[in-house]
């Protein structure tokens, strides 16, 4: 199988095309606890992103990937690689897919290709996520596609009513 694709789904680089949908999926305040996002952004500040997105992951020390259906081309949620640290060979990762297309795999097929390109491709020894603990999806993502709870951090996202804890969870290229 050749690498960021399978039968269904193309992991594949940000094209100018993309920007209705990154604009639409970044500005959905009701995901921004899930993240770091605290405001929104501009399609201007979104075009010049896309514009940048040709730099590379040692360049940048991040790579966003556009997931795209194969048999319709269309874009259906964005997946990362974040704090790429070549020194120590680990990066952070996550995904966001559009709720019309969740709960049916794609989410489990774009990490594993993701984690494939990074160990193989990248030879990064481990990949991490962070996940609210009340983000029951997101974990049962991660540990199907062979992440492990390592940790957790005490009251690490601020939310509407407080601070809720996050999990880590890492999965080694040994393992996979």
């Amino acid at each position: 199988m050749a690498l960021l694709k399978n039968d269904r789904i193309i992991l594949r680089a940000l094209e100018p095309e993309d920007l209705d949908a990154l604009y639409k999926w970044e500005n959905d305040s009701s995901i921004w606890s899930s993240g770091n996002t605290i405001s929104p952004y501009s399609r201007y500040m979104l075009k010049e992103y896309i514009s940048q997105s040709h730099l590379t992951i040692y360049e940048q020390k991040q790579l966003r990937l556009m997931i795209e259906l194969r048999e319709t081309d269309e874009a259906v949620g964005i997946v990362d690689i974040y704090d790429f640290d070549l020194h120590n060979k680990k990066a952070g990762t996550g995904i966001l897919l559009d709720p019309k297309f969740r709960k049916n795999g794609i989410a489990t097929e774009a990490i594993k290709l993701l984690t494939d390109y990074a160990f193989s491709f990248l030879k990064i020894h481990q990949l991490y996520a962070y996940v609210a603990v009340t983000n029951k999806a997101s974990k049962a993502l991660f540990i199907r596609c062979g992440f492990t709870v390592s940790g957790t951090l005490s009251d690490w996202i601020s939310t509407g009513d407080g601070f809720t804890d996050v999990l880590v969870l890492q999965c080694f290229a040994v393992n996979h």
